[in-house]
């Protein structure tokens, strides 16, 4: 090489090492949701909005509800990408039927990253550890009935949230012999309505019940109201998401017994800082981040400072 050659490469390599890194830039989010119906996905829309203005108090951010229908969630993926979107926050509806969309969004250049439970192809998942989750809660239900007598887990929407706390609690159903389960596949929609209207048929079939166990706050709500219509006052009901309407519950002694609490204002804060470093060439050292769950009793409601808020 001759030495103009060789100057001007170094000269290169030089201006090179000196250049900073370009962040990508951040301007808005488009987050979709199972319901925003749900008290609980209105606390995660707080926090990725939260931190969308930390990162840039001018961003955009657009939340919106799929009701739990698929084909709604697309179109919503779809719009944000239309609109250009720098990143997207998911609540998969269907953890795997969703991955064309999530494809659509990443040729678009989008990072999309999962929140609450798992979606197939996204960059990167943030959720509670639902299976740890389930186990405590349904330990919990054991010990209140005194490891013995008939129980139902009743389900939700087939998302991976779901499917990890129903597995969890039946690995603690299991270690008790005396716990029939009677069901587990009757779908509360995770609703307080789809709750009680699954409860008031399992009322009717099941005379004698010791526990049920909910996958969710709204559900357990609902349920224990059905009992409580039907003058069935000795059914113990445990669940997942220390909502606030959970503490209220739990306080007053009622049928209630215990939760799992989750944090989704901070869940929905860490999704956005996780999108955005992905964006900006940061990915996390894994790809799944599990947020550990913390059970609430009559004993530690007092010292639970609830869902993460500001």
């Amino acid at each position: 090489m001759s030495r103009t050659l060789l100057l001007a490469a170094t000269a290169a390599l030089g201006l090179a090492g000196v250049q900073p890194a370009m962040a990508a830039k951040f301007e808005s989010v488009g987050v979709t949701l199972g319901s925003l119906g749900n008290p609980y996905f209105v606390a995660l829309t707080k926090g990725v909005t939260a931190e969308a203005k930390a990162i840039n108090p001018g961003a955009r951010v657009v939340a919106v509800s799929a009701d739990y229908d698929l084909n709604k969630q697309f179109t919503q993926i779809d719009n944000f990408i239309a609109s250009g979107v720098n990143v997207i926050v998911l609540n998969a509806v269907d953890p795997n039927a969703i991955l064309p969309a999530i494809k659509r969004a990443q040729k678009a250049g989008i990072v999309v990253v999962a929140a609450d439970v798992a979606a197939t192809g996204a960059d990167a998942t943030v959720e509670t550890d639902n299976v740890a989750a389930g186990r405590i809660s349904c330990e919990e239900l054991s010990r209140d009935i005194g490891g013995k007598g008939n129980v139902i887990i009743q389900n939700g929407p087939q998302v991976s949230a779901v499917t990890d706390r129903v597995k969890g609690c039946k690995q603690a159903l299991a270690k008790s012999p005396d716990i029939k389960l009677l069901s587990s596949d009757q779908d509360g929609k995770g609703s307080r309505e789809g709750g009680m209207s699954v409860m008031q048929g399992y009322l009717i079939r099941y005379p004698d019940l010791a526990g049920v166990f909910t996958i969710n706050d709204p559900q357990a709500i609902g349920s224990s109201l059905a009992a409580k219509q039907t003058h069935r006052d000795g059914i113990v009901f445990t669940s997942v998401d220390g909502a606030p309407d959970i503490v209220q519950a739990i306080e007053s002694h009622g049928q209630i017994k215990a939760s799992a609490s989750q944090d989704p204002y901070t869940m929905g804060k860490l999704a956005l800082k996780t999108a955005v470093d992905i964006s900006n060439g940061h990915p996390p050292a894994r790809k799944v981040t599990l947020m550990a769950p913390k059970l609430i009793t009559a004993a530690t409601v007092a010292s639970y400072t609830g869902w993460t808020q500001h």
